[in-house]
């Protein structure tokens, strides 16, 4: 062991000398003068600047775990495998990337298929300290008496599934098992459904997969990004350190209501709501709803301009729709078109009525700059065709009946009756694909005055010329072509690939990874799918855990309507997170609830049977905080810590809540807030993808009771535990839970 602490403590020796450096570089590359520079020598500087800032943000997140195990070859090569490649100031390699192609043997090779491995070490650190080493052997012959006392099997694996949660997710590259390495290191193009149930690592293994592909593939995803969706806030709060972790900070992490920035979700809604608002029917209602607003007047209206009266009439603003609509332009891009129509017809009668038949092109565009800022000519238009936003578009046709029975004709009437809302309701989760929907009907606004028309064009122009410069520069480090063209403009804004996507509801991701995406529902998919046209994408998720209004019944249902003959399915099949007497608790919840459903097998034993506590029910909440006291006490006494997950119906939360908190002041009650807690109380709803080291699920009964898929619910919370499952009950217990022991 000595000697590995000797070659650590060296490697992170290196390690701070590189990011010294990294720093002093960057410091004199932002120092640089650009004035004296040529376009070619400020685009490398911007690379430069680039590369220099992304690598001491690597740097700086690869303290902990830096070097985390070893290869051993039959021809005698050794290689330290880690989270980064290092290598010495003579160029000599120090640490192998986990994620080169030296490093598979260290998570592929077996006993069978050693791949030239003769022994593969696993190092045990915290901080810079080693604490220990253990080895796994494939060929015993080349290992020495004295080695063999370090062998210990799977042992690395079982202590990080022993070790205390800390309301983070932890990575998982120095236990990464064969199964998972497959799918991690995976091709980049079509689609890759990644289904396993609880326990079987796929969240780790979607975000090591992201790691390894933007590694990969850096030339073609560094400018694109990558995009990983989650089903919560909570959980995006859960996973936000694993890819900092593996040296990766560009990654943009998002829920799919986070995806559109006009609207926050600020209310609930019933499933029987969510359900027809996620209907992909209501792309087709939507479309309608706007077209509503390209209306036609009663008649012919007349406008008084100076001393001519104009007049519209409705033959006239249908050949203009006509011809708006037929440009294939949304919305608010149309309206130009529109308006150019109409307002060359009122130029025609304004020239008549001056006994011009005919008018020069500058003539013309003068009369017609002169009807655009005339108020009456422009509200007449306006009328016929807004200027819309998404938000007042749902806002109307939820609130107006008569419109959303035109729209909404493919809707029977209980459905559009669901969605009628007042003026001012809250949005709900439901309601962001279909704001995004109307988004990309609508499009952005085109600009009316017609120097910001020509400012864009130049703008556009200077993107383009260098995007054409930098394509020929070849540099080693991807660079935005509206950076380049911001800094000759002299207003230079340094954003990475994260921010510039998050801020751009058009953004087209380089690959998107999708987690518990059986929940999505056909419009959630239809909003993420536009933020992928290459259709590179990694979903993951498991079917038996469908719970949602609109969730899955097959990965086809999804996928095929978007890339149907690109997509392909894998199983993980192993639980390593759960323990065998607290998986076959929820196995046979699940099989009660769909006899087809096939759980994953757990490998680990803990020696700890799951119990069941009954308590009258005005004792109930005063009960749960109780335990969960008792828990939190245990795990924050032990050497490895650990956390409690109190898991409630979502009627007895206020209750659960209070009563936790008075006993438990640290613990978070809210069940939005931070998991880096002793203790936290969740609903069912909100424990998708989360572990805790001992769990309290809390009236089974009403978990069930909850939705139309309850008894799913209820197995997704009870295999959130690894360690200790407790189950606090008045009601009694639904089917399929006999083998709690009872505890009084």
């Amino acid at each position: 062991m000595a000697t590995e602490q000797t070659y650590i403590t060296d490697l992170y020796r290196r390690v701070d000398e590189l990011r010294a450096r990294a720093r002093a570089d960057l410091s004199d590359v932002r120092l640089t003068r650009v004035s004296g520079l040529t376009h070619q020598g400020r685009s490398e500087r911007d690379s430069r600047a680039s590369m220099l800032e992304d690598r001491v943000a690597q740097l700086d997140g690869i303290e902990e775990g830096l070097c985390f195990g070893r290869i051993d070859r039959a021809d005698d090569e050794q290689f330290y495998i880690g989270r980064i490649g290092v290598a010495s100031p003579t160029y000599d390699r120090l640490l192998v990337d986990w994620r080169a192609p030296a490093a598979r043997p260290f998570y592929a090779a077996t006993p069978r298929a050693p791949q030239g491995v003769v022994r593969r070490r696993h190092i045990r650190t915290r901080q810079r300290v080693v604490l220990g080493i253990e080895d796994d052997v494939l060929d015993m012959d080349n290992v020495s008496e004295d080695d063999q006392r370090h062998l210990a099997g799977e042992g690395a694996l079982l202590a990080a599934l022993n070790a205390g949660r800390t309301g983070h997710m932890r990575d998982i590259v120095a236990t990464i098992q064969a199964e998972q390495d497959a799918v991690i290191r995976a091709g980049l193009d079509g689609v890759l459904v990644v289904e396993g149930g609880p326990g079987t690592g796929k969240t780790a293994v979607a975000l090591h997969r992201a790691a390894f592909l933007l590694y990969e593939h850096r030339r073609q995803l560094a400018s694109r990004g990558v995009l990983v969706v989650g089903p919560g806030d909570v959980f995006l709060r859960y996973i936000e350190r694993v890819l900092p972790s593996l040296g990766e900070t560009g990654v943009l992490l998002s829920t799919i209501s986070g995806l559109y920035r006009g609207a926050r979700v600020t209310a609930d809604e019933s499933d029987a709501v969510a359900t027809v608002k996620g209907d992909l029917r209501m792309a087709d209602v939507l479309g309608h709803a706007v077209r509503l607003h390209q209306s036609l007047p009663n008649g012919t209206f007349e406008i008084r301009y100076g001393r001519t009266t104009l007049a519209i009439d409705r033959n006239e603003v249908a050949r203009c729709r006509g011809k708006a609509r037929r440009s294939r332009q949304p919305h608010n891009r149309a309206r130009a078109v529109f308006l150019r129509e109409l307002l060359n017809g009122l130029a025609r009668q304004t020239a008549r009525a001056l006994d011009q038949d005919v008018l020069d092109a500058g003539s013309r565009e003068d009369l017609i700059s002169e009807l655009r800022e005339h108020e009456p000519v422009i509200e007449a238009l306006d009328a016929c065709w807004p200027v819309l936003n998404p938000e007042e578009v749902l806002r109307s046709l939820f609130a107006d009946q008569q419109a959303l029975d035109r729209a909404a004709d493919r809707l029977t009437g209980p459905d559009r009756q669901l969605l009628t809302r007042p003026a001012g309701y809250g949005w709900t989760a439901a309601d962001m694909p279909l704001l995004d929907e109307l988004a990309e009907r609508l499009g952005s606004i085109a600009p009316a005055d017609p120097a910001a028309v020509a400012r864009q064009a130049e703008e556009a122009a200077e993107e383009g010329y260098a995007a054409d410069v930098l394509a020929e520069l070849d540099l080693m480090v991807p660079v935005d072509a509206s950076l380049v063209a911001a800094r000759y403009r002299g207003t230079p804004t340094r954003q990475t690939t994260a921010e510039r996507a998050g801020a751009d509801r058009a953004w087209a991701y380089g690959h998107v990874i999708v987690d518990e995406a059986q929940e999505l529902s056909p419009m959630a998919w239809r909003m993420l799918t536009r933020r992928c046209p290459s259709r590179s994408m990694t979903v993951v998720g498991d079917l038996a855990q469908a719970t949602g209004p609109s969730s899955l019944r097959s990965w086809a249902q999804a996928l095929d309507p978007y890339a149907r003959s690109r997509w392909s399915r894998v199983e993980l099949t192993v639980n390593y997170r759960t323990p065998t007497e607290i998986m076959a608790v929820a196995a046979d919840v699940l099989r009660c609830a769909d006899p087809q459903a096939r759980p994953p097998e757990a490998i680990r034993s803990v020696g700890e049977q799951p119990v069941a506590v009954r308590v009258p029910a005005d004792q109930l909440a005063g009960e749960v905080a109780r335990l969960a006291g008792e828990q939190a006490t245990a795990f924050g006494a032990s050497e490895t810590g650990g956390t409690v997950g109190i898991i409630v119906p979502a009627v007895h939360l206020s209750a659960v809540a209070a009563a936790v908190q008075r006993e438990i002041p640290a613990a978070s009650t809210s069940g939005r807030t931070s998991l880096d807690t002793p203790a936290v109380v969740l609903t069912a709803r909100t424990t998708k993808g989360l572990e805790f080291d001992a769990v309290i699920v809390v009236e089974p009964a009403a978990i069930v009771a909850e939705r139309r898929r309850g008894e799913h619910d209820l197995y997704v919370a009870l295999s959130r535990a690894t360690q200790r499952l407790i189950v606090a009950h008045a009601q009694p217990l639904p089917e399929g839970m006999t083998r709690l022991a009872s505890s009084s």
